[in-house]
């Protein structure tokens, strides 16, 4: 069996231990905030989390940048020359161009390297949603899947991989154009919480608005209660925004409501928090459904 190697890119957020411990590679997409760009590594080498949500709230503006075709190549490319085939689970389609840039990657080197495989799925997936498909992943590659076994689980359980979060600041979701500038007023002077998630399509849709902060994170317990399969022998993941007592208070909230025992808790990075803000807080799971 050849071996392989499972890569993501950095809209996964999964942190330097997570890495670490999957065996896992990630190709960092890149942030500009005023004069400079910085790359979105695991280990938070050139940003850190906490500085940068303190510059969003300062009120600095940040852009984003996919990963494009040399930046998959390059990340791709040893392994397969090393002998070592790839699978590649890219950030949703719906949401970057991320995916495209690791398909061209890949079919250009199919035609260098044809004795090898090199696999991309699109995921359908952000932040420890996308991190979460991963973490599974990688425990069938560890407990003995072919690349092709460990490809085929990963698109069987993508559309089961649920995403359903609240953010603080609606002011941010505005600005990407996800809500109107009307109702990004309105909800701030009523205190309206938009309770979202990811289609199956991988877009960003709201599904409803709650009053007030603990509200929207009950509302986020309520959606997993009625979606989500065995709570008790899943590994959840739980990111946020800069907000840690809110995402002690949701995983309090979901041991206590679903029975689950093993929750890891890890920072919405700024690729991601660029568009949804300080405060963004998020759940992940697998459910009957998204």
């Amino acid at each position: 069996m050849s071996s392989y190697v499972i890569i993501a890119d950095s809209a996964a957020d999964l942190d330097q231990a997570m890495v670490e411990r999957l065996g896992v590679e990630i190709v960092p997409l890149s942030l500009t905030m005023g004069d400079k760009t910085y790359k979105d590594w695991p280990d938070r080498r050139e940003l850190d989390p906490k500085e940068f949500y303190a510059r969003l709230r300062a009120g600095e503006v940040a852009t984003t940048a996919a990963i494009n075709v040399s930046d998959a190549r390059e990340a791709m490319e040893p392994h397969l020359k090393a002998g070592r085939d790839v699978l590649f689970l890219a950030f949703s389609s719906g949401l970057s161009t991320t995916y495209q840039s690791a398909v061209l990657a890949a079919q250009e080197l199919a035609e260098e390297y044809p004795d090898r495989t090199c696999h991309v799925v699109d995921t359908l997936c952000a932040s420890l949603g996308q991190g979460l498909l991963v973490y599974l992943t990688a425990q069938r590659k560890k407990a003995g899947a072919t690349v092709d076994e460990a490809r085929d689980y990963a698109e069987e359980q993508k559309l089961h991989l649920c995403h359903w979060f609240t953010v603080d600041d609606l002011q941010f979701l505005k600005r990407g154009g996800r809500i109107s500038a009307t109702t990004a007023m309105l909800g701030t002077m009523l205190s309206i919480k938009p309770v979202l998630h990811v289609d199956d399509e991988g877009h960003l849709i709201s599904i409803s608005k709650a009053r007030g902060r603990q509200a929207s994170i009950r509302a986020i317990v309520d959606q997993a209660a009625q979606l989500v399969t065995e709570p008790e022998k899943q590994t959840m993941f739980i990111c946020q925004g800069d907000c840690p007592e809110d995402a002690e208070y949701l995983a309090g909230l979901v041991r206590e409501r679903l029975g689950v025992r093993d929750i890891h808790i890890g920072y919405t990075g700024p690729v991601i928090g660029s568009h949804s803000g300080p405060g963004t807080l998020a759940l992940f799971f697998l459910g009957e459904r998204r």
